[in-house]
């Protein structure tokens, strides 16, 4: 454990308030995207099978890691329920239309050709990396259609990029202090995930600057 990995988490669970936190004060989903949290729901679902093998009492970071996985699961499920059945009226089905199915192909492809070790297990954590470093597109497709952005909607994304941020700070300072040199595959995903997140940091910055809410261009 290191300040990166510890501030990249904790920016992860500040999102998972912010977007719950949205949907609970404002009994709305409007603007958020559904796609994209089933996308985090099949990331995390196969990112953790490692579950219902790991004793959570074995250490103090044994048990921060179970913490922080039960965390993300539950909140997704938690999430694309609101989204599915408590609030599914205030849905923006119309611009939430980004064909999700050609990223899940794509990621299970570059899984199978791109892993660290043949086995299950080690392919379904490539596909849930590769998958993860394209699952905010649904997200931004929908914000671009519709334009302007609520600005507790801009602050979750926000913190969700600054997450993926701190990890790749977090590779670095594992590959100097623990030799761990052998994650190419989880540093490429991460890079191209934080420059997926560039436009939309450039945005958000201006209009902070600005006082302004954040849209973004079509």
């Amino acid at each position: 454990m290191n300040i990166f990995r510890l501030g990249g988490d904790m920016l992860h669970v500040v999102s998972i308030f912010l977007l719950l936190l949205k949907i609970q004060t404002s009994h709305s989903c409007a603007g958020l995207s559904l796609k994209t949290q089933i996308l985090y729901m099949v990331v995390f679902s196969t990112r953790y099978l490692d579950l219902f093998f790991t004793k959570p009492w074995h250490s103090a970071l044994t048990f921060y890691n179970t913490i922080m996985k039960i965390l993300f699961l539950s909140s997704s499920a938690y999430t694309i329920y609101l989204m599915q059945k408590r609030y599914k009226h205030t849905y923006d089905k119309v611009h939430d239309t980004f064909r999700i199915q050609y990223l899940i192909a794509a990621a299970a492809v570059l899984a199978l050709i791109f892993h660290l070790r043949l086995t299950v297990f080690e392919i379904l954590w490539a596909f849930s990396v590769f998958l993860e470093s394209v699952a905010i597109l649904p997200q931004l497709f929908l914000l671009q259609e519709t334009g302007e952005v609520e600005n507790i909607t801009s602050h979750y994304i926000f913190c969700l990029g600054g997450y993926r941020t701190l990890y790749i700070f977090n590779w670095v300072w594992r590959y100097f202090t623990e030799h761990r040199r052998n994650q190419w595959l989880a540093w490429g995903c991460g890079t191209v995930q934080t420059l997926i997140y560039a436009d939309f940091f450039y945005y958000y910055i201006l209009s902070r600057k600005q006082g302004k809410k954040l849209r973004l261009p079509p």
